[in-house]
């Protein structure tokens, strides 16, 4: 390109358009303490826009406004909810292209990939615009027959939501769908990293009709600060987060305090098991999109890869000759298909990983390096003959590398991929149907994909188990994160 990607017209505008400030109360407004904060492209390093930075009062100010709007948005008719959101899903539909550049600016994803998040991320929006009206509770006679039991749902009440850099869209809708279709209103702190994408959201939403204080948005590059202010008010009910199990950990003992309801979306470590009577060709395109969606930065991404000797070799073939033809760049350019790392700190440990593997043995079949220049680009990479004890077999990765281990036989693959704190997601490929069940039974993973290599769906429940989190999103299960079960018992009403 003969200009950085922010520099062009299309660019220009779109980030010439972007609201700058903190969303209270409906209202844009510069942080308390006046100070802003650059927001980066990562293949470039350039500066995109300069956006408020809020203070921890500023957070209060914005639970301030949602509580304020709290009791009138809960007893808002679930209809009216739902078109609010459905009005929200159709106009981003519209500017799907504005969204998609706008991610690609910040975080440096495919275009391609960006478009791909605002078809997912919408459909948090289309879903649960239709579960607003489903919430429902039951009416039963009392087992003596002396009274009348109704269970009830009712919003949790306001909501801190607190989203990660890597999929600015999808996260905020998967977050802010659910908490509005039950009657819940948000501030929602989205990563600094990437926080333009939801500033867009909070404007659009805004546009549908939803009212003031219902939605508020507060970026700051203090979270620690900001985060505790807001966990300690007890008018605070719910929190939501999705990041690092290190940092979930942290805000669940903050969230103790007040006993908040809490929802964890933290930490993978993803198998991906490939037994000798697998598909290779299904194995490979899986293992692709597993791996390299996203550059290889998501919880869902597939980390350890683990291969039955009969067929590691040609696996690693198959998938090497794939990867070596993968074109590295700005992520706004035609035909890449990997984009930067968020940042240098990324590229270091994705180095740091490969050499370690490199150290105890494994060979780099591709890539294995960082690129120099601007960026934070780091190549392809195929490692294999991974050994036992490897940092990369215990550590997310975040990075386009994929590392190749191997076992013997069905007990051993199931030991490998259970030896992990984490349990969000596993993959395997195998034609045998009674072992693709055998699996499904014997990994402690909370989501599984038997034969495909991407599983995230809207109407699905996306978590994990063990250190991967706590509660679900999406599905018919999302919603229920929002809600409060009420008992009520009435006496007979036929007065026996």
């Amino acid at each position: 390109m003969s200009a950085p990607a922010h520099d062009l017209p299309a660019a220009r505008d779109l980030l010439g358009a972007i609201p700058t400030g903190l969303f209270i109360g409906g209202e844009w407004q510069p942080g308390s303490m006046g100070s802003t904060f650059p927001v980066t492209d990562p293949a470039t390093g350039g500066t995109l826009v300069e956006i408020a930075d809020a203070s921890p009062e500023d957070g209060i100010r914005a639970l301030d406004a949602a509580v304020a709007a709290q009791e009138a948005w809960a007893a808002t008719p679930p209809r009216t909810r739902g078109e609010i959101l459905r009005r929200a899903f159709d106009l981003l539909q519209e500017r799907r292209d504005e969204f998609a550049l706008l991610m690609t600016l910040e975080m440096g994803k495919p275009l391609a990939e960006a478009s791909g998040e605002v078809t997912y991320g919408g459909e948090f929006l289309r879903w649960f615009s239709e579960e607003a009206v489903r919430i429902s509770g039951r009416y039963a006679t009392s087992p003596e027959g002396t009274g009348r039991m109704i269970v009830s749902q009712h919003p949790v009440g306001p909501c801190f939501l607190i989203t990660p850099w890597n999929f600015p869209l999808a996260m905020a809708t998967r977050k802010i769908a659910p908490a509005l279709a039950a009657g819940c209103t948000v501030v929602i702190k989205p990563a600094a990293l990437t926080p333009l994408t939801t500033l867009a959201f909070a404007r659009l939403l805004e546009e549908a009709g939803l009212p003031a204080g219902v939605v508020n948005v507060v970026t700051t590059t203090g979270s620690g600060k900001l985060s505790a202010a807001i966990l300690s008010d007890p008018r605070l009910r719910k929190l939501s987060f999705t990041g690092s199990t290190p940092v979930g950990q942290r805000l669940i003992e903050q969230s103790a305090q007040n006993v908040l309801r809490t929802s964890m979306e933290l930490g993978g470590n993803a198998p991906f098991v490939v037994f000798e009577d697998a598909d290779l060709d299904k194995a490979v395109d899986g293992a692709l999109a597993a791996k390299f969606r996203n550059i290889g930065q998501a919880c869902t991404a597939a980390n350890r890869f683990i291969v039955h000797e009969a067929v590691a070799d040609e696996f690693a073939r198959r998938v090497t000759e794939r990867v070596k033809g993968m074109r590295v760049g700005h992520g706004a350019d035609e035909g890449v298909a990997i984009g930067p790392l968020i940042d240098a700190d990324a590229v270091a440990k994705a180095a740091e990983l490969v050499g370690d593997a490199v150290s105890r043995g494994a060979a780099v079949l591709t890539g294995g390096e960082a690129i120099p220049g601007a960026g934070s680009f780091f190549q392809p990479t195929v490692l294999s003959g991974v050994a036992a004890g490897s940092q990369i077999l215990r550590e997310e990765i975040f990075g386009p590398v994929l590392a190749i281990a191997t076992f013997a036989d069905e007990d051993e693959a199931i030991r490998l991929a259970n030896d992990t704190e984490y349990g969000l997601v596993s993959y395997v490929f195998t034609r045998d149907l009674a072992r693709g069940q055998r699996m499904i039974e014997r990994l402690q993973t909370g989501m599984m994909g038997l034969n495909v290599g991407v599983v995230s769906n809207a109407a699905a429940p996306f978590g994990g188990v063990k250190q991967s989190g706590l509660g679900r999103e999406g599905g018919f299960e999302g919603i229920h994160e929002y809600l409060s079960t009420k008992y009520t018992l009435t006496p007979d009403p036929f007065g026996a």
